[in-house]
């Protein structure tokens, strides 16, 4: 009769120590980016009870400042998610920008990304290809890469206002991906994030 008891007990501790593999796709577990530092491999929380928490678990913000962004912040710019994201990762011809300001770059961002703040987008355009002019910049040349924009998450106008001043300084719309996702959807997926 106690044989039971520790039979069920052994069954269920066997089942909280062994998790069910969660993969970035079925057919794959993670993703090797180079970075300035190394590279790094980017796969996803093995933890089946991992939940977000901090400020990206925070999903009723004040609006305004933090109201729903558009799927496409300037006309030309395409939306992008996460699995695109990672392969931009890996791409010579795209910088992943982190348009964020830099302490909330500096608390966890997407491996390999570039902080370049929302601030500084229309006067940076010369680290993304293009050549400067009197009245911003010419990014027409074969040099010129194209980038994909995040911010915080689907509340957070840090990168589409970094796109629209990016657009108005020269840069060609068509070069724009924009991950609206950002932090809170990289997060939510158990994505790895730099700094953790």
């Amino acid at each position: 009769m106690r044989l039971f008891p520790m039979i069920a007990a052994f069954g269920l501790a066997a089942s909280t120590a062994v998790a069910d593999p969660v993969g970035i796709t079925k057919d794959m577990m993670s993703v090797t980016v180079e970075t300035a530092n190394g590279p790094v491999e980017i796969s996803r929380v093995q933890d089946n009870s991992a939940v977000i928490e901090g400020d990206f678990a925070q999903i009723a913000r004040p609006c305004p400042s933090f109201c729903i962004q558009p799927m496409i912040p300037a006309e030309g710019v395409t939306p992008v998610g996460e699995l695109e994201m990672l392969a931009f990762l890996n791409d010579p011809d795209v910088v992943v920008v982190d348009g964020r300001v830099r302490p909330d770059f500096e608390g966890g961002a997407i491996p390999g990304a570039i902080n370049i703040p929302y601030t500084e987008a229309a006067d940076r355009l010369g680290e993304l290809g293009c050549e400067p002019d009197f009245e911003g910049f010419i990014c027409d040349g074969d040099d010129v890469k194209s980038v994909a924009l995040y911010c915080n998450g689907p509340w957070c106008g840090q990168s589409p206002t970094a796109a629209r001043r990016m657009i108005e300084a020269g840069y060609p719309a068509e070069k724009i991906h924009y991950y609206r996702a950002g932090m809170q959807g990289w997060r939510m997926l158990g994505l790895t994030v730099t700094g953790e």
